[in-house]
């Protein structure tokens, strides 16, 4: 279902250096996938899913979770990057439908990582 887009992302030369490091590996084997999957969804729900973020292009940070770092390898970190790759218009609400899109695109590539 993925392979069109994660094929973009592997010929971008930014979205292709992301990877998940041992360190993020153990965090989310101990948190268990649905955990993740839950984080996933509070931070596109929180920081991405507005109409207006006043830090758009600054709200995802580039380490310090695995969902970030999926975020920035997927185009899902921002809503400029969502609207290039993902071609969901700035400055609307995401629609849950929508959210639950980037919230797979971004478990997908965390599988793909495993």
């Amino acid at each position: 279902m993925y392979d069109e887009l994660f094929n973009r992302f592997a010929k971008s030369k930014f979205r292709s250096r992301f990877k998940l490091t041992e360190k993020d590996r153990k965090y989310i084997e101990t948190k268990g996938i649905d955990t993740i999957k839950s984080h996933a969804k509070d931070f596109i729900k929180k920081r991405i899913s507005p109409a207006i973020i006043p830090n758009d292009g600054k709200q995802t940070p580039m380490k310090g979770h695995p969902v970030f770092i999926a975020q920035h390898a997927t185009a899902t970190c921002c809503r400029g990057c969502i609207n290039k790759w993902h071609k969901f218009p700035i400055g609307t609400e995401l629609t849950q439908e929508q959210q639950d899109y980037l919230v797979s695109v971004i478990m997908e590539w965390i599988k793909r990582q495993g």
